[in-house]
């Protein structure tokens, strides 16, 4: 085994990496508001475990998309635990993010030199209430599908361009198969590589600046 650590050590100096991080000053007025971001992570790598898990049974389609969940939940080994731990984890990084959102404004972690740690925060907000919404209607019940229709329609309202972004979000005039496939594309490969390039920003640029200070 030591002879595996050598050969690492000499390459890549692990153990430099490993006293950096062990040697990290935490300051004492760190308490547990100040580990949402951290618990709104271990959501993410939550959902990104069961959301893999039921890619090998989720089929895209509307015609498929219902009843293929309902085989999930009622067939598959283990299923119903899965989406229902994907679900509820979905609400926890929800509630976590908006609680870690206020703490950081609260105490003023937005100020200077942390404005760029900031705007990747309220960035990965953005990412993770486009997971909600994008997710909502996988499974293509009546919920699901008048809720993507409404989302959807939404940019209506915009002036001039309104029409176009409806069209871009839909794959077309009205909500169907394009839209799905578009929101599926996006839940389980657009928005998962977006939130991980954002969330090492975010994490590295922490781990420049160190915490904030208390008020």
């Amino acid at each position: 085994m030591s002879n595996v650590y050598d050969w690492f050590q000499e390459r890549l100096e692990i153990q430099a990496i490993a006293d950096d991080i062990t040697s990290k000053y935490v300051p004492p007025h760190v308490n547990i508001f100040y580990c949402l971001g951290g618990i709104t992570l271990t959501c993410f790598i939550v959902q990104v475990a069961t959301g893999f898990a039921m890619t090998f049974y989720y089929r895209p389609t509307v015609t498929e998309a219902f009843a293929s969940v309902e085989y999930i939940m009622t067939q598959v080994n283990f299923g119903w635990l899965i989406r229902s731990v994907h679900r509820w984890s979905a609400s926890m990084m929800v509630l976590n993010m908006i609680l870690h959102v206020c703490r950081v404004y609260l105490t003023g972690g937005f100020k200077k030199p942390r404005e760029l740690t900031w705007v990747t925060g309220v960035a990965l907000a953005s990412v993770t209430v486009s997971f909600g919404v994008t997710g909502y209607s996988l499974p293509w019940d009546q919920v699901g599908y008048w809720a993507c229709k409404i989302v959807t329609g939404v940019p209506d309202a915009i002036p001039v361009v309104g029409d176009l972004v409806v069209k871009l979000l839909r794959g077309g005039v009205s909500v169907g198969q394009s839209t799905l496939t578009r929101f599926y594309s996006a839940h389980t490969f657009v928005l998962p590589v977006v939130a991980a390039v954002l969330m090492l920003t975010h994490f590295v640029m922490i781990r420049k600046q160190g915490i904030s200070g208390p008020l």
